[in-house]
């Protein structure tokens, strides 16, 4: 589950048109000049906490309603513009389908901070990039490089696991047939660690063989 949400300390309000917003936070101020109910709605959500942008209905009373649900903002082409505008407010986060909470989240430390998650090919290596350290932060670990554009906080065991394979090249086929935890979460936060600037394909000349762990007990 890929939710969405803006950052804890940032504020919404009409610009003075009452056609756009205003979005307000330590760093400034940003615009969006042509706020849709679909934008505005979403923009709403995410400042509540994160959201799964599927669910998202047409407000009561929020104007001409939108034609069907949006899966990731990507379908819809003036909230996709909206979202990457504003990609240095927007909290990534990642998260399986139960009730324990979401596994990891990718917080934007620069600005523009693009963050593309991609699924990895299950048969090639990857590892953590050179420059990541790894910091106890809010009782979780929090991963953090200076030459990425987003910070990444681990919320459950089961990143944590995923992480502590990538000190060497690891599949991610490899990583859900060694952890105890569901197949899609290895490649899942895979995926979220190398659009964060955390994981990089590991390849080329001297490069070691891709380590597979231990199986499953």
């Amino acid at each position: 589950m890929h939710l969405w949400s803006l950052s804890e300390e940032i504020g919404i309000e009409d610009d003075s048109s009452g056609d756009g917003l205003v979005l307000t936070g330590p760093e400034g101020i940003d615009r969006v000049a042509d706020a849709s109910p679909l934008v505005r709605e979403a923009l709403r959500r995410m400042q509540l906490g994160p959201v799964l942008l599927a669910n998202l209905e047409p407000p009561p009373g929020g104007g001409a309603p939108w034609t069907g649900k949006v899966p990731d903002g990507s379908r819809d082409p003036l909230l996709a513009r909206t979202l990457a505008s504003l990609s240095h407010l927007v909290v990534r986060t990642l998260a399986i389908d139960d009730l324990g909470g979401p596994l990891l989240s990718a917080l934007p430390v620069a600005r523009p901070a693009p963050f593309t998650p991609v699924r990895p090919p299950p048969r090639q290596p990857v590892r953590m990039a050179g420059s990541v350290s790894l910091t106890l932060e809010g009782g979780g670990f929090a991963l953090h490089s200076a030459a990425a554009s987003h910070r990444v906080l681990l919320h459950r065991p089961e990143a944590a696991l995923v992480v502590s394979l990538l000190g060497w090249p690891v599949t991610p086929e490899a990583a859900a047939d060694a952890l105890p935890v569901p197949g899609a979460v290895p490649p899942g936060v895979i995926g979220y660690l190398a659009a964060a600037g955390m994981a990089t394909p590991a390849g080329g000349p001297g490069t070691p063989p891709a380590h597979r762990p231990p199986g499953r007990p």
